[in-house]
């Protein structure tokens, strides 16, 4: 049964539940996070490899405040909802959340996933939250492809033919 891409879109409250009820009938639960400004394929490679990673795929997307804290001014271009609508219409995308914090150390320690999933942008040693997923015993893993996409590049490029 598919699930209506609005019924993906969930509070920290509401998330507890389902993570609590997946956990109960065994299924392996697996956390991607991002600020997913202009989704593009390496955002969808990323999300894809990550949800191979595990039977359930959460999706902590950046709030707009976090993401003009990580980004910088100008960004984030789209909102958080939009942002948020946008992954979770992704078909190997469970749940989206946003979350306001710079990272998703917090979102470790309340839902304890079976997998952190970071994109190739990270090693395993560069990872930020990877001394807490070793003490709660979560596995990470670095996916998706290559780094060959970017939105600040794509963003460059687009400002240049405008201003050109």
């Amino acid at each position: 049964m598919r699930m209506d891409t609005r019924e993906k879109l969930v509070s920290r409250e509401g998330l507890h539940d389902i993570v609590e009820e997946h956990r109960r009938n065994g299924r392996k639960i697996v956390l991607a996070n991002g600020v997913f400004d202009l989704l593009h394929a390496g955002h969808v490679r990323y999300l894809e490899a990550a949800r191979a990673e595990g039977d359930v795929l959460v999706v902590g997307v950046n709030s707009d405040a976090s993401t003009r804290k990580l980004k910088g001014d100008g960004r984030p271009v789209l909102t958080e909802r939009a942002r948020a609508s946008l992954v979770a219409a992704l078909a190997a995308v469970d749940y989206v959340l946003i979350f306001g914090e710079p990272n998703v150390e917090a979102l470790l320690r309340e839902f304890q996933p079976d997998v952190h999933a970071k994109g190739t942008d990270y090693a395993p040693d560069t990872v930020p939250e990877r001394e807490l997923a070793a003490l709660l015993g979560i596995r990470i893993t670095i996916v998706g492809d290559p780094k060959q996409h970017s939105t600040r590049d794509l963003l460059a490029r687009l400002r240049q033919r405008t201003d050109g």
